[in-house]
């Protein structure tokens, strides 16, 4: 499987258009069509299908949701959402399942994207450290010297782990970041000792946690977390597409998002093993489904129960990319155009 790395979302644009590096490592792309046989053609990249902050774009299609919509939906997973990105201005795909933060690093580079609905008001996100380095790393002030496990660079956990390095006084360039994606990689590399902290997401929290072998040094998958490491409110997941698309196929993002909210909303008027029973059985392979089922009880709060971009949240962002990022910082961003609640609004 082909994988484009980047050095950072924004230098993504940097060898498309003055900005992206890629070195190509090898994965598998899975691209998977899903919803009708016919009606509006639609293909989005997601930064990791399998992991629950990304849960409600397989789910949407699990209850039928893209088929009553009248779209055909074509599904394809890309571990990191910086490579989802790059193939979003390349022309491969039409839109991303990332983070809301890469519409604001894109604007910065001269690049109109914006998030159409948000689906995590929390990161989600959990900062794991091997056990046996206990005595050592207490908070991300010690650091300096490490190799950090991030999805890959350019990613949000890569920008996320910049800035809790920044924030406890450590320079990031005197770190380490490695990708090292998540389930079984991100396992092994904690297992094989090549890092010695990580970020990573349910279900590959619950599998090591359940090893015994490491502990949580941050846990952004509660508002207190995710305040204490990010200083506010976070929003994660979004569906974000190019401005230019947005505006050229309004009728179809509409549909899109009427589907996602009403996956929102089912989200919440369900349990985790309900949930789980709609999701594929390989999404909780490695986990095993009570770990998956309990994971999903645990954290339901990490999802947008509305859809509506949280108020403060752009600003916490955008906060968090000038407090490290080259690209963003000095630079004056246009929030407002970095994102959208119309169509949420339109599907109330």
């Amino acid at each position: 499987m082909s994988r484009i790395r980047t050095l950072a979302v924004v230098a993504l644009v940097a060898t498309l258009a003055t900005a992206a590096c890629s070195s190509k490592a090898s994965h598998t792309t899975t691209q998977q069509h899903v919803g009708a046989t016919t009606g509006d053609k639609i293909r989005i990249m997601v930064g990791g299908l399998n992991k629950q902050i990304y849960l409600p774009y397989m789910l949407a299609e699990r209850l039928g949701y893209y088929k009553a919509a009248g779209l055909d939906v074509s599904l394809s997973d890309e571990p990191a959402g910086s490579d989802a990105t790059t193939a979003m201005l390349a022309g491969q795909v039409d839109g991303v399942g990332g983070f809301y933060d890469h519409t604001i690093a894109l604007q910065a580079v001269g690049k109109s994207a914006e998030s159409v609905v948000s689906m995590l008001q929390v990161p989600g996100e959990v900062e794991l450290c091997r056990n046996d380095l206990k005595s050592q790393i207490h908070s991300a002030a010690d650091w300096k010297g490490l190799s950090l496990g991030i999805t890959d660079t350019g990613s949000s956990t890569d920008f996320l782990t910049q800035y809790l390095a920044q924030k406890n006084g450590v320079d990031p360039a005197s770190t380490h970041r490695i990708g090292v994606q998540a389930g079984p990689t991100f396992i092994a590399a904690i297992q094989h000792k090549n890092i010695a902290c990580g970020m990573t997401t349910e279900p590959t929290v619950s599998t090591l946690m359940a090893t015994g072998s490491v502990y949580t040094l941050y846990d952004t998958r509660t508002a207190a977390g995710a305040q204490a490491a990010f200083g506010g409110e976070y929003p994660a997941t979004s569906l974000y597409l190019t401005t230019a698309y947005v505006n050229a196929h309004h009728a179809t993002v509409q549909k899109l998002v009427n589907a996602y909210v009403k996956t929102l909303k089912w989200i919440q008027s369900h349990t985790g093993a309900e949930i789980a029973a709609q999701m594929p059985a390989d999404y909780y392979a490695g986990s095993g489904l009570a770990a998956y089922v309990k994971a999903l009880n645990n954290e339901k709060g990490i999802y947008n129960p509305t859809g509506l971009m949280p108020a403060t949240g752009p600003q916490t962002c955008l906060n968090v990319q000038q407090a490290f990022n080259p690209a963003v910082k000095g630079k004056t961003i246009d929030l407002p155009k970095t994102f959208t609640n119309d169509f949420v609004q339109a599907a109330s």
